[in-house]
């Protein structure tokens, strides 16, 4: 088997490496159109690799592709536009449920049998970090609907999206590290949707796979 079939055998791990890019890739980019034209082209690529690790699961790929169809080409108007506040607010319509459907996709995934293979524990790192980009695009949501809903270290409000995504990685992960913090209701009750929602996550998609391996090596103890 060739390295590029290899490859093609692990959508997962390509989706999450791609969301590792864009994540390390964008303090070097400026707040110019070029930079933000390069970022939206890369998450227009990570959208992309999205919805063929879902055509990889047995969940229904129209529905990915039906949500991720527009928000390719809203990633591209973001670019331009990216302080246009009904931008915003479509943009969020649409990557927020697509990202959160992708997850989805990939925890069914990680359920339909008992056997652990090397692509379903890529599929765990990126069903988590996709509900990480799904909750920041909501955030930005809320900034929007709600101004103040948000302010950093500073107490500075009006943050941009990069920010709205540290606070969900920090959120979701319950590191407590976030130098942004939500200070209307609205935007707590949020945060604290994704805090539960980052503990579930561990304690039933993780511990399961735990379970399963030692179950696998139980035999070979014996």
């Amino acid at each position: 088997m060739t390295r590029l079939a290899r490859v093609r055998e692990h959508p997962s791990a390509i989706l999450l490496v791609a969301q590792g890019v864009v994540v390390l890739a964008y303090p070097f980019l400026d707040e110019e159109f070029a930079g933000r034209a390069v970022v939206g082209v890369v998450q227009m690529a990570v959208v992309l690799l999205a919805v063929w690790a879902v055509r990889a699961t047995s969940s229904l790929t129209w529905v990915a592709a039906t949500l991720g169809g527009p928000a390719m080409i809203l990633t591209v108007i973001e670019a331009a536009a990216p302080d246009t506040d009904w931008v915003i607010l479509a943009s969020a319509a649409f990557h927020a449920p697509f990202y959160l459907f992708v997850s989805y996709a990939m925890v069914r995934y990680l359920f339909h049998d008992d056997v652990v293979t090397r692509d379903e524990l890529y599929a765990t790192g990126a069903a988590f970090t996709v509900v990480a980009w799904a909750f920041a695009y909501l955030y930005a949501a809320v900034q929007v609907i709600w101004p103040g809903s948000f302010v950093d270290y500073q107490g500075a409000g009006e943050l941009d999206w990069f920010q709205m995504l540290f606070l969900s990685f920090t959120t979701l992960t319950s590191v407590g590290l976030s130098d942004v913090l939500p200070v209307l209701d609205h935007a707590r009750s949020l945060v604290m949707i994704e805090q539960v929602a980052g503990v579930f996550y561990v304690a039933l998609v993780v511990a399961r796979l735990i379970g399963l391996g030692a179950r696998r090596r139980a035999p070979e103890r014996d």
